[in-house]
């Protein structure tokens, strides 16, 4: 796989050294146990696949390429190039302005762009709508496009069944910019809905039996259908695609569950269901399955809590933190800032939306043991700076810089 030029900043000596060697002693990556870090009275458990993806490198390496090759010009992201606070804080100190806010608000107006000015198209992609304005001003979109290539298999694979007539149903969060963006691009080819949960899918399958009156899918299903939509008509043959960072398993029980439901209600075998259901399992990303899978990995280990470190927008994030959550105590952070001593911690209620302070969430158990994962937006430096403040907790500072040479570091 491609190897990025990115800030070394962002960079971890002990990170990188237990991840390659983990890539030695499995390159087929089929072993997801968790790496342990002993640190004496302190044992931390390392996912074995967590931070930057290839399509969050990709967009960093362009985006500060952008900046480094063009001075004095007015440099633009369309809206957060990635759901990671210091990435976007670092990008905006080097004269980067942001048009739109992650719920596509308006900034910044497009008329007081220029031909002349650069505008980065951010990781989770665009709207055609908004690609076509800025075309529209003369700004070159393509050449500046750091749109993830798995979010653009997605749209091509959207592309290719909405040729043999599905409609396509997309498992995402309705107001996430990669959603609004897949939901332009398969909008455009063949009628559209958004579900955003097992829920709502239920729900669609009551239209798509009959159960349920037409008229009701336009109020239950507002702002999340393509202009035109047709109950009767548009729910006869469908195919699920996901937002990439969804729970992989959740967008496979959708796709199965509505699946059933034409098998059901049409008489269907597996021979003939593609009369009615379209084959997408190929559009899950390979980043979004492994961190999963190696959070589930994590999880075998019994241990007292679980830290995820992360944007507190990133949705790839707070779904690793909703797979801890259901096995232990689990603090969802943006920094070691967030460690305020070994009393008290400030995380994140995804849930709430909310910061709130927690006190004793250090075990008094020795050793205590403690999981660690981060999302794919996390710079892995975030993770080390993580580890080192526990440490320090324990006197374990010195234990840590033995650990980058024994593995290899």
């Amino acid at each position: 796989m491609k190897n990025f030029d990115i800030p070394i900043i962002y960079r971890s000596p002990l990170i990188s050294a237990i991840k390659n060697q983990r890539r030695q002693q499995d390159k087929m990556k089929k072993d997801f146990a968790p790496t342990l870090l002993n640190l004496g009275e302190l044992h931390i458990y390392l996912a074995r696949h967590f931070g930057f993806c290839y399509g969050v490198e990709n967009a960093i390496e362009i985006s500060f390429r952008t900046i480094d090759d063009n001075p004095g010009r007015r440099i633009f992201l369309l809206s957060e190039m990635i759901h990671n606070p210091q990435v976007n804080a670092d990008l905006q100190s080097r004269g980067v302005r942001f048009l739109q806010d992650t719920q596509g608000r308006q900034l910044l107006p497009f008329e007081e762009l220029t031909a002349e000015d650069i505008v980065i198209i951010p990781a989770f992609g665009t709207t055609l709508e908004i690609e076509q304005k800025l075309q529209d001003i003369g700004i070159q979109t393509e050449k500046y496009n750091t749109t993830c290539p798995f979010v653009e298999k997605v749209w091509n694979r959207s592309a290719q069944i909405a040729r043999k007539d599905y409609t396509i149903i997309v498992h995402g969060k309705p107001g996430h910019e990669e959603t609004r963006a897949t939901f332009s691009h398969a909008a455009a080819e063949t009628p559209t809905v958004v579900v955003k949960d097992m829920a709502e899918a239920r729900e669609l399958a009551e239209y798509i039996r009959g159960h349920k009156d037409p008229a009701g899918f336009y109020t239950r299903f507002n702002g999340q259908y393509s202009t035109g939509f047709d109950v009767q008509r548009d729910l006869v043959r469908i195919g699920v695609v996901n937002q990439t960072t969804m729970l992989a398993s959740d967008t496979q029980a959708i796709a199965d569950y509505l699946k059933q439901t034409m098998i059901e209600l049409y008489g269907l075998t597996e021979a003939t269901v593609e009369k009615h259901f379209a084959d997408t399992r190929d559009t899950l990303c390979y980043a979004t399955l492994d961190n999963q899978s190696a959070v589930t990995g994590l999880l075998d280990i019994p241990a007292d809590l679980a830290i995820v470190v992360g944007g507190y927008n990133s949705s790839n994030t707070s779904h690793l933190v909703e797979l801890c959550e259901e096995k232990m105590p689990t603090y969802f952070i943006s920094s070691e800032e967030k460690i305020l001593s070994p009393q008290e911690i400030l995380h994140y209620d995804f849930h709430t939306k909310r910061e709130k302070q927690q006190t004793g969430w250090l075990s008094e158990r020795r050793p205590v043991r403690i999981l660690i994962s981060s999302g794919a937006s996390c710079p892995d430096a975030l993770v080390e700076a993580v580890i080192r403040k526990i440490a320090g907790y324990y006197d374990a500072g010195e234990a840590v810089e033995s650990l980058v040479e024994s593995f290899g570091g």
